[in-house]
């Protein structure tokens, strides 16, 4: 196995050599930083804003998990208004995951060349012409149709997150920063049926919408004026001047104090990032394609498992101080504002270490939580139970979240995209079979059976440890066999 790694780590270090062009920065095997790299800091922008930035996107994340669970305690009602069953009302609920698992697929992809802001634009402006439909119209036909359109815009917005995060953050830092991009979406599961129960109860089921639609603009305006582009394809460390449907105030006031300072604005490196940045129409496929990576799609098939019990919480200074833990053991020094070339690194140890024994221990309580249920004891051991599970729950999935931002530094909206698309597509069809489980079992042995699958799983994990740094060395010096290929033709 020491030779193996020997192998690894000389494979690693002839192609960071041979291979300095500008494609390797989008490969899974590479762990530095995009073109705009070298010797200065990751980013421009202070701790403060950092944060800043970090708790807008996250508002706007909040916007996906809110319009579905705010959009539950309404159903009866509507189903009586509507005239329709409530099998038929339930089938706005379907289509609303659908797209919500599909959607984001073209937005954090699209988001990867054009730029984060334009994204959040053109979601905002859907999410809120959609709400204004649904608000106004007493009709089953357009209710389904514009739910579509509701869940398009805002499960886009709720895949950029995590791609802000990466374009302000070094490997570092992503635990604490994707925690940041992950604390208020979850306020959606928790306070969305309370707002829907309420506004259904006292004012109308179309005042849920009109909610939203209020929410939506405050969330956006001021995102309008004030959230820089982030993404370093355009900005790079934030220092060059977006183009036009990038900008926002922020820009515009940093770039007049700088000509006011008499400082050069690099209007040349805008140009030049331009000229080689090509923007296509996305390719659902590369989101697809992702899973089928080794470096990828075995993280996200564990987090996609766990996640049929999804719930999140804070988890990212644990992250941090376990990159740190492994950057000390092997002499490197990983400052917050510049990005490591990690190559050697073993990263997905960092990450996914500290998520084991918070898995053992949330699939306990899992069980725990099944059977107390099932004998209807007191309703004090479930509640308490269901804190435990939320928390270790979470572990994984920030974890995985994190592992994948280091992998994918180019690709941060486009693997975002991949691990919503795998969730979406297994967490319907685990709450679709939980119902008849738990009529022909009972819960504590259903819920038992989730649990178990969460503990059988675990070995993919330990696999992606021990294969992870082989992977990424091959996938390195087959780039780089091909391009030697290339250049003798």
């Amino acid at each position: 196995m020491e030779a193996q790694h020997g192998n690894a780590t000389e494979t690693v270090s002839a192609v960071q050599d041979a291979t300095r062009d500008e494609q390797v920065l989008f490969e899974p095997g590479r762990l530095a930083a995009p073109s705009d790299g070298g010797d200065g800091p990751w980013s421009i922008w202070s701790l403060k804003q950092k944060k800043i930035i970090i708790l807008a996107a996250s508002f706007a994340s909040l916007l996906s998990l809110l319009s579905g669970q705010i959009y539950f305690p309404a159903l009866d009602t509507i189903a009586k208004d509507l005239h329709v069953t409530d099998s038929l009302v339930n089938l706005s609920i379907t289509t609303y995951v659908i797209i919500q698992a599909i959607a984001p697929t073209f937005t954090a992809q699209s988001s990867d060349t054009a730029g984060r802001r334009p994204l959040y634009m053109v979601c905002f402006i859907l999410y809120m012409a959609a709400n204004i439909g649904l608000g106004a119209q007493n009709n089953y036909a357009a209710l389904l149709v514009l739910r579509c359109f509701q869940s398009l815009g805002s499960s886009g917005t709720a895949a950029l997150s995590n791609a802000v995060a990466a374009d302000i953050t070094t490997s570092a830092k992503h635990g604490s920063y994707v925690s940041y991009a992950a604390a208020i979406p979850m306020l959606g599961p928790t306070l969305g049926p309370i707002i829907g129960g309420l506004l259904a109860q006292y004012v109308a089921w179309h005042s849920v919408f009109w909610f939203l639609w209020a929410l939506t603009g405050a969330v956006a305006i001021p995102m309008a004026i004030f959230f820089p582009e982030t993404c370093r394809e355009i900005v790079g460390d934030g220092s060059i001047p977006p183009p036009k449907w990038n900008r926002c105030y922020t820009n515009v006031q940093r770039e007049r104090n700088a000509l006011k300072q008499g400082k050069k604005v690099p209007y040349d490196k805008r140009n030049e990032l331009a000229k080689s940045r090509h923007i296509r129409f996305p390719n659902p496929f590369g989101t697809i394609m992702l899973l089928l990576h080794r470096e990828c799609g075995f993280a996200l098939l564990y987090s996609a498992i766990l996640c049929c019990s999804f719930y999140a919480t804070l988890r990212g200074r644990l992250l941090d101080s376990n990159f740190r833990r492994h950057a000390k053991r092997l002499g490197i020094s990983p400052e917050n504002n510049r990005q490591a070339d990690l190559a050697d690194f073993p990263i997905e140890r960092a990450r996914l270490e500290v998520v084991l024994p918070t898995i053992i221990l949330g699939s306990a309580c899992i069980v725990g939580f099944g059977w107390t249920l099932q004998y209807k004891k007191n309703l004090a051991g479930p509640l308490i139970l269901l804190f435990v599970i939320a928390f270790c729950v979470s572990a994984l999935l920030n974890c995985v979240a994190c592992l994948m931002l280091d992998l994918y530094p180019g690709k941060a909206g486009t693997v975002t995209a991949s691990n919503n698309l795998l969730r979406c597509l297994l967490g319907p069809d685990a709450t679709a079979i939980v119902v008849p489980m738990i009529n022909g079992i009972g819960i504590g042995w259903a819920v038992t059976i989730f649990a178990f699958l969460n503990v059988a799983a675990l070995p993919l994990l330990w696999y992606i440890m021990k294969q992870g740094p082989r992977w990424r060395a091959e996938t390195l010096q087959k780039k780089s066999e091909k391009e030697d290929a290339g250049g003798r033709r």
